[in-house]
């Protein structure tokens, strides 16, 4: 996976004409978050942060926990491939510092940095990997989704039972086009 400079991002977001810009974090319960900036505000994203309301955020703590900045981290840069020609899109993952530039202590990345930290004090190192699994539900007749699955089909079944194939082949083709590249796919 290629890793950018922020000199490198901002070039990147002209050559490419992208038209949108989504600051990705996590909140303590692991659910993603985003603000969406335009390219013109990228320089003042990397020199002072974006300014978010926290207080809205569940575990971000109250009213005195509520003007945080979102500080994008250059070399996360992912360009969005489902997003039309026009109006191209990428992501950057943020850390969360309040206004001083102390890190808050419930952004997730600061959390696994530390940890990741620590654990080399101690003589130990991390291994991390990701398994996506989701369900796929059938919709009702106003398009609407249901809580009926899409498939009656059981672990590593295949078609005609396993109605998902083609959308997991289009998730695949898709990661690989983000520079992810999938190990396997199957039913679950």
């Amino acid at each position: 996976m290629i890793k950018y400079s922020k000199e490198e991002v901002m070039q990147f977001v002209q050559e490419e004409e992208v038209k949108f810009i989504l600051l990705t974090f996590c909140d303590v319960f692991g659910k993603q978050k985003n603000i969406t900036i335009m390219p013109e505000e990228l320089p003042r994203a990397f020199e002072y942060g974006i300014a978010f309301d926290a207080s809205a955020i569940a575990g971000f703590g109250d009213e005195s926990r509520c003007d945080l900045l979102l500080h994008p981290d250059a070399e996360t840069l992912m360009p969005l491939p489902w997003r039309p020609e026009h109006g191209n899109a990428v992501r950057m993952f943020t850390s969360i510092s309040y206004p001083d530039g102390t890190p808050f202590e419930c952004d997730t990345r600061t959390l696994l940095k530390n940890a990741i930290y620590e654990a080399a004090k101690a003589g130990y190192t991390f291994a991390f990997g990701a398994e996506q699994e989701f369900y796929l539900f059938s919709l009702d007749e106003e398009g609407k989704p249901t809580k009926v699955p899409h498939d009656g089909a059981g672990y590593m079944d295949i078609a005609p039972e396993d109605r998902g194939e083609n959308i997991r082949r289009e998730i695949c083709l898709t990661l690989e086009q983000m520079g992810i590249r999938p190990e396997s796919s199957h039913h679950e």
